[in-house]
């Protein structure tokens, strides 16, 4: 019997890593319905590399405006999903919109922590609850038992530096301390949606893409933005109840809390 199609959805779509992840996953060997590819303006400047990209394959990818830090935007694209899927509702929900602001605690003012912690974890939250009732449609259309990423999931992009036991190791490399706050918020987030939502057999994960170099994580990067999106698509595909809840690498080894 073929593997049944999934829909996946992917936050901050237009660049670096989440760009490559459309391009991976709509490339990939595995049954894929839809993806859709979400970014704060799909019209601007910065799509446009998505923009070509789903012309490439109009049939299975969708450019739809999602801004995590916009709660109305937030509602509008769940209502447009949910309108698409249909009572097949969302396999995958990856969470890799995110901002990070390097300085220091000392030099961290209020306002870089609040914008950090409004995209980097009121964002994802907004973003679950929105399309619960699509990723829960999908675990019930599914009709097997256990957990995965083809059932009904969410991956949250979450770092080594959210990491409380290797902050001695980590901290004089970048400080970044709105960013490492946030994502260890994001991380407890991640803890208390898997054990809310154990019943409903959709599976949680949380992702460290390795330090890559995007945009975001410089040149100074240890591995390009390919090699890492080809690992995390990797462990995305090899998720159980296992994992469920675990904090791993692109390799799939697991980041101590």
């Amino acid at each position: 019997m073929a593997a049944p199609s999934v829909s996946v959805l992917i936050t901050g779509a237009n660049r670096g890593l989440g760009l490559e992840m459309v391009k991976q996953i709509v490339e990939a060997p595995r049954p894929l319905k839809t993806l859709f590819a979400c970014c704060r303006d799909p019209d601007g400047p910065r799509a446009e590399a998505l923009q070509t990209l789903a012309k490439k394959h109009p049939d299975i990818i969708s450019v739809v405006r999602l801004d995590a830090d916009d709660l109305c935007s937030i509602k509008q694209c769940a209502q447009h999903v949910g309108s698409l899927v249909g009572t097949g509702g969302l396999n995958l929900l990856i969470n890799n919109a995110g901002i990070l602001f390097r300085r220091t605690l000392q030099e961290t003012s209020p306002e870089e922590m609040q914008k950090t912690f409004n995209t980097n974890v009121i964002g994802p939250m907004s973003i679950l609850q929105e399309f619960l009732p699509h990723l829960r449609s999908a675990a019930k259309a599914c009709g097997t038992p256990g957990m995965s990423t083809s059932k009904a999931a969410v991956v949250n992009i979450s770092s080594t530096l959210a990491s409380m036991q290797r902050i001695q190791q980590t901290y004089e490399v970048i400080p970044a301390v709105s960013y490492r706050i946030s994502k260890a918020a994001l991380n407890m987030l991640t803890l208390c949606a898997v054990e809310e939502l154990r019943k409903d057999e959709i599976l949680f994960s949380l992702l460290h893409p390795g330090w890559v170099r995007t945009e975001m994580g410089g040149e100074d990067g240890n591995i390009d933005v390919q090699e890492s999106v080809l690992g995390m698509c990797d462990v995305m595909a090899s998720l159980t109840e296992k994992q469920n809840g675990a904090f791993l690498d692109y390799k799939g080894n697991p980041i101590p809390w």
